[in-house]
This record gives structure tokens, sequence and C-alpha cells, in this order.
């Protein structure tokens, strides 16, 4: 019986370890779990927002490597040379197709500064800056890239004005010591720069009167309104409605970029930047609005179907892993349902086997009754009382199998009076 029974269960189980062995070979192995996010200078918001994903990766055992640079520009080509997965872009800085880099996301808003000195008037239109001096930030910078449109857009260049590439700290101590008359900046209006130049009395800040016409025609750019007293009701910053440019803070990453972490990655972005801002509704961010690059496949799919039923329930690895295997999952229930179908019959058999095992004892026993002697037949009842015990004390099995049991008892209870009744005769 025990031949007959590993006769079938070995070679599925031999079938079962083949087809997992197989389908194995078909599954992508686990991403290694770490980042490097090009940011941007260390006083930029770009690394503040990288510090806060480092924070919460590393939470989930993600090794998060920050590499600074000077902005936007530096950032695209760090991506390209694989010194970095994830960077940070200013949008627009990007206007051709790049087959080797993808976008995640928009993340948030990032005006466009432009402060100049209050020498008792004001400036209300960029072209009345020809002829001054004017920072547009560092070289390989987002700011720089946009400035610089701006600027052309109204004839301005070296030729009529005197044109430095200052950081934002930089050029805000020379704006404030009058060596220079104006700067432009990109930044959020958290930086501590922009609130130090607002409240500066100084310090003026152009509000864009064409910042709809801007916004039209550079479709990265948005035409927004700070209003009065919104950074400071005390100190009534700013002192008046400010009409701005933003563009967007960008996420981007290589094209061949593990799937499993860009949707980790989405996940936390998504966790620090659906609240209300100061420019942006709640859930306004992040998205997949206006980007000028080609989205990456898995961050459409995450924008559009959120996180998968897995991802509820499990915690993101567990689910991953899940998700990973279940490629095993396909063999698996192939030969599940057969085995499933004839799982009762085995089982039936097997337990009827511990019965009917004491069938050939029972039929040989009852072949010899009519030739035996007396003697012999007073052993063969001593063998039947003996069997009994046997069968008693070695057969265990369930109730549903209790009719065949008490049937091999009435069969050894038939022999037995066989014998009496040749005894007694």
């Amino acid at each position: 019986m025990k031949y007959k029974f590993f006769t079938i269960s070995i070679p599925i189980l031999l079938l079962v370890i083949a087809s997992f062995y197989i389908t194995s070979k078909f599954i992508k192995p686990a991403p290694k779990k770490e980042i490097t996010i090009a940011t941007g200078t260390k006083n930029g918001n770009y690394y503040k927002t990288a510090l806060i994903y480092k924070e919460l990766l590393e939470k989930e055992n993600v090794k998060v490597n920050l590499l600074t640079s000077e902005g936007s520009i530096d950032n695209i080509k760090l991506l390209k040379e694989n010194k970095a997965d994830i960077a940070f872009l200013q949008n627009g800085t990007i206007k051709s197709h790049q087959e080797d880099i993808k976008s995640l996301a928009s993340i948030y808003y990032e005006p466009l500064w432009v402060f100049y000195r209050n020498e008792g008037f004001s400036i209300n239109y960029v072209i009345q800056l020809i002829s001054k001096k004017i920072s547009i930030g560092k070289e390989g910078s987002g700011t720089k890239d946009l400035a610089l449109k701006v600027l052309e857009d109204n004839g301005i260049n070296k030729e009529n004005s005197q044109i430095f590439n200052y950081d934002a700290n930089r050029a805000k101590d020379e704006l404030i010591k009058g060596n220079i008359d104006a700067m432009f900046v990109v930044s959020s209006h958290n930086s501590e720069a922009i609130r130090e130049l607002l409240s500066n009395p100084k310090i003026n800040v152009l509000s864009f009167k064409r910042a709809k016409a801007y916004s039209r025609k550079y479709p990265f750019l948005e035409a927004l309104t700070l209003y009065e007293g919104t950074l400071d009701l005390y100190k009534n910053l700013p002192d008046e409605n400010i009409n701005l440019l933003a563009t967007t803070a960008n996420l981007v990453v290589k094209s061949d970029f593990s799937e499993e972490l860009i949707r980790l990655v989405l996940k936390k972005v998504k966790e620090v930047h659906e609240k209300k801002d100061l420019f942006a509704k709640p859930q306004q961010f992040p998205n997949n609005i206006n980007m000028q690059l080609e989205m990456h496949e898995e961050a459409q799919r995450y924008f559009e179907y959120g996180d998968t039923w897995l991802e509820k329930i499990f915690p993101y690895w567990i689910a991953s892993n899940i998700d990973r295997l279940k490629l095993l999952i396909i063999p698996l229930l192939t030969l599940l349902f057969p085995l499933f179908k004839g799982f009762f019959p085995l089982y039936t058999w097997t337990m009827r086997s511990k019965i009917y095992k004491w069938y050939e004892k029972v039929r040989k026993l009852d072949n010899n009754i009519e030739t035996l002697e007396k003697k012999e037949l007073e052993e063969e009842l001593k063998n039947i009382q003996k069997l009994k015990g046997e069968i008693q004390k070695e057969t265990r099995v369930p109730l549903s199998f209790m009719g065949e049991y008490y049937n091999l008892q009435l069969h050894l209870d038939l022999i037995e009076n066989k014998i009496e009744k040749r005894l007694s005769s």
C-alpha cells in the first residue's frame, strides 16, 4: 500500500517542483533597495524635500543617497551619466524628447520671483530692467534657464545689460548691498531668502502685469496671485497683491529604473505633497499634468489606478513580492485543480486501505476452516482473538469509515462462529 502511495505522490511532487523551477526563470528578481537622488544645492528647497523623502523611504528599508548639484540642468547631466536614478527638475528646462529620462510627477509650484532695488519707483514690466545689473542664477540651474527665456522675450541681453550668474544667497546679498539692481530666482515661498527679501523695505518684487500672456506662450508656466498679507498678516507680507509666474518642480527618473521602487517613491511623494499649500488645493499635487517629458509607464499606471488591492492590505514589500510571484500561481493552480479533484478518491482509498489490508488474513482463515483438525481449529480461534486485538489497536479511521471497520469486525465474528460450530460438532 505504501509503495502504491509513493508511486502516485512522488511524480506529482516532482511535477510541481519542475513547474515552479521553469516559471521562476521568467520572474524578475527583487530590485536592489537603493536610490540615488540628484537634488540641487544644500540650501535649496529640492534638497530639503529630498531629506523628507529619505526619511520616509528608509523606514521602508530603502537606502537613499542624496547627490547635490547646481540645479535642474546639472541634474539632467547626472541622470545621463548614470550617477543618479531620480532627479528634481524644474518644469520647462527640457524641451526635446528624451529616450532615457521619463517623468514621474509634478510635486509643487515654484514661483519665479524678480526682486529689484526700491529706488523710489516701481517696475511693472520686465523690459524696464534693460541696462540694469541683473543676476539670473548659477550655471546649470533652472532659474538661469527660465530667466533667459523671460529676458529674451523682452529684448534684454548681454549687449544692453550686465548679466551675472550668482546663486540665490549671493544674489540676495549683492542686491541688498546695491551691487546689482535685480535678481531672478525660482524658489518656494518657504525659502528664507524669499521671506527676507519680501520683508526688506529697500527691496521690491515685480508683479507681472502680463502673467497670463507668459502662461499662454509657455505651457509649463502658470499665473498665480500672492495676496496681500498671505505670508505674514502681522507684518503684512507682502504689502500688496503680487502677480507671479510659476513653473512646477518635477521628479524625473531613468527609463530603466525599477518599477517597484517607482511605485514606492510615488507613494511617499503623495504622502508629502497631497496636503493643501499656499498656492495648491488639497490633493492637487502630485499630478501628471502638463509634463514636458513622457511619463514613465509605471507612474502613469499609478496615477490612473492608485494603490493595488495588495498594497492596501499588506505592507509594501510583502505586496510587491506577492505580485512578483503571481506567475508561480498560474502553474500551481493548473496542477492543483486536477489534484484537488483527485484528492478525495485518494483520501478514501488511503482510509479504506487501513481496513482492507487485514482481509488477506481473514480470507486465509476462512478458506482453511473446513480442512483443519480440532487442535488446529482451537489454535485458529486464538489467532482470531489476537487479530481482533491487533486491528483494534492499529486501525484508526475517521467516523465516516467506521462502517467498513465494523464490517471487518463482523467478518471476524462470522469466522469465529464457524470455528466454534465445527468444534461443537
